[in-house]
């Protein structure tokens, strides 16, 4: 049992470092190659989306390939997983988020320790998070009872879109919040301002797990219903 947890903690580790790694990465390499904004950000996207497929694909089956707090919150609350062990996930994702931005400023030459002097914040940047984080979720676990072999794909394309559709850029991960407030790169975030996100972003998994609990629930056949009304009409 030890042995098993060290794997998926560690499968987390990796998971979430090479997914900080990529996102503050990629913004660092696109905003060195034009100064055009939508640009950066299509260059900072399609990395984004891209490894998130291949680390679900790669590791899902070790760890469940959380990556994310709001993700294993989830997961907790449906109790498909133990609060130790959830809280051990935690744990290690939001380390290894802050070393993946400690990893990337080295492989650029920057400054190891910074703080972010982005400003995000405002009522439609919370919102933003709130509906990132919710659809993340929700296509996890939706994805999980209807297509089971496509979650990585299903994540990483709504991660794609999200960039563009939500105001934040969708960072729809308390891990990932806090690890870009330590990068004052193209990606990077105030850490006065990511508490914010990460309440927005775990209201928003509760919210989407509710909602998919809901719409999943196992529901009788209207044949069956059909053939109660009588008998809840007597």
């Amino acid at each position: 049992m030890a042995a098993d947890l060290q794997r998926r903690l560690a499968a987390e580790a990796l998971g979430t470092g090479m997914l900080v790694a990529t996102v503050v990465g990629s913004g660092i390499m696109a905003d060195r190659l034009t100064d055009d904004v939508a640009l950066a950000l299509l260059g900072n996207t399609l990395p984004t989306g891209a490894i998130l497929v291949v680390l679900i694909s790669t590791l899902g089956p070790v760890s469940g390939a959380h990556f994310n707090p709001a993700v294993t919150l989830a997961f907790a609350l449906r109790r498909e997983i133990g609060t130790n062990v959830a809280l051990a996930y935690v744990a290690v994702q939001v380390a290894s988020g802050v070393a993946g931005t400690l990893l990337a400023h080295a492989m650029f030459g920057l400054p190891l320790l910074q703080a972010s002097q982005t400003a995000r914040t405002g009522p439609g940047q919370w919102i933003a998070e709130l509906v990132a984080a919710f659809g993340l979720v929700f296509f996890i676990l939706a994805g999980r009872r209807s297509r089971p072999d496509a979650v990585a794909w299903l994540v990483g394309l709504y991660i794609t879109a999200a960039y563009w559709f939500t105001a934040s850029t969708s960072f729809a991960n308390p891990a990932v919040a806090i690890a870009r407030a330590f990068t004052d790169t193209f990606s990077g975030i105030r850490p006065l301002d990511a508490p914010a996100f990460i309440v927005a972003e775990i209201l928003g998994a509760v919210l989407a797990m509710a909602v998919a609990g809901w719409l999943g629930a196992e529901r009788k056949p209207a044949v069956a219903l059909a053939r109660e009304e009588p008998k809840a009409a007597e």
